[in-house]
């Protein structure tokens, strides 16, 4: 049976708009469900539904197939149901929807497959994803009425501790998987029913319960970044040109050239060099009276025709493999460093190709701390490695 994977991504947002692309850790939100989907393997098409022409966009910059929905399922008021029952009257040859929330960031291929196993090989009709909580729960009373709260599932002289209460299972709207028969009868949940219990630290809904920095945080800690596992960063490659510097040249009367930086990112550079990672400098043009005054510090190649060619010979020489690069980029001259580096990133400013080869984009632009706030990226991510060598 045809199991594609599904995923709403309305334009509307009565919170945060275009909330369903807004980068996340470097990320457009939508991106972080979408890799995990390709990357579990198990569906036959990968789907976002959409009434956005950016969100198109980086749908298909994910690898996502695009079902343009109608605006009669693009209202505040349309349900899941009614969006993934219009995307089955397109595509008759659809047998089992994975509705995937672009809310969850911290989904990982792992829990796909196995609801995959679930309801293709245990014959399941509907599975859903859960978390277990460890959380009291009293009666309301609402204002007025005359009477007491009651405990809905404790005993109050004999409270439970943590350890010896194996606590209550909520649905965390992570995913919705269900057969065609049953989408068409009107429902998500139904038949011979089944739920996947996720791991706390994966059940992140930024809909429901947590804000955009604390969310960062978490999908920084506990978010799939890709099949191979992170690898700690030795080198970093800096475009000179549009990363270091705004990208504007300023000439005098006397024909000197002038460019300007922000002592941010010198500090950034700083900072990598005393976690003992190399940072070297690169540029298409010959700016070595620049990198001169600027007293860096760093090994510079400029006047490059061929930056992938020399971030190969730096790779080499120094020993590394390639989860062990970083590059920093923003042209089109970058695009190919930026999808062989092990961890790559963009200004906000960079040119689209650059973005879309990008897997981080900076919230600040070429020049204004743009290298300083990758720094700080690769920083989190190396607790990420050292956290993992520690379990």
């Amino acid at each position: 049976p045809h199991l594609a994977a599904l995923v709403l991504a309305r334009g509307g947002s009565k919170g945060i708009p275009l909330k369903n692309i807004k980068l996340l850790a470097g990320v457009p939100l939508i991106g972080w469900v979408l890799r995990a989907a390709i990357d579990a393997g198990v569906f036959h098409s990968i789907w976002v539904s959409t009434d956005h022409d950016e969100i198109e966009k980086v749908a298909k910059q994910f690898g996502a197939q695009v079902h343009r929905r109608s605006p009669e399922v693009s209202q505040d008021s349309s349900t899941s149901l009614e969006a993934i029952t219009e995307f089955l009257n397109h595509h008759h040859e659809v047998d089992i929807v994975g509705n995937i929330q672009a809310t969850s960031p911290c989904l990982h291929p792992s829990d796909l497959i196995k609801v995959a196993d679930l309801i293709q090989k245990e014959g399941f009709d509907s599975v859903f994803s859960v978390v277990r909580r460890h959380q009291f729960r009293w009666s309301e009373v609402k204002k007025g009425e005359n009477k007491m709260t009651e405990p809905q599932n404790l005993n109050p002289a004999k409270r439970y501790r943590r350890q010896d209460w194996p606590g209550e299972l909520y649905e965390n709207g992570s995913f919705y998987f269900a057969k065609r028969h049953l989408i068409e009868k009107g429902y998500l949940q139904g038949g011979k029913m089944a739920y996947y219990e996720m791991r706390a630290e994966h059940s992140v809904d930024i809909d429901i319960d947590i804000d955009w920095p604390i969310a960062e945080q978490r999908v920084l800690s506990f978010g799939y970044f890709g099949k191979e596992p992170l690898k700690e960063v030795k080198l970093l490659v800096c475009s000179i040109d549009g990363c270091l510097t705004n990208g504007r040249i300023y000439v005098t009367e006397d024909h000197k050239e002038m460019v300007s930086y922000d002592y941010r990112d010198i500090v950034g550079i700083d900072l990598l060099k005393k976690r003992g990672i190399q940072v070297r400098l690169i540029s298409d043009r010959d700016c070595s009276k620049t990198l001169s005054a600027m007293q860096l510090g760093c090994v510079a190649k400029v006047n490059v025709t061929n930056k992938l060619q020399v971030l190969k010979d730096w790779q080499e020489d120094m020993g590394l493999s390639w989860k062990e690069v970083a590059y920093l980029g923003n042209e089109e001259s970058d695009v190919e460093c930026l999808k062989q580096a092990g961890m790559s990133g963009v200004p906000a400013d960079a040119c689209a190709a650059a973005q879309k080869a990008a897997g981080y984009i900076c919230k600040s632009r070429g020049g204004c701390g743009a290298v300083r706030e990758f720094a700080e990226h690769i920083f989190l991510l190396l607790e990420k490695v050292n956290s993992a060598r520690k379990q």
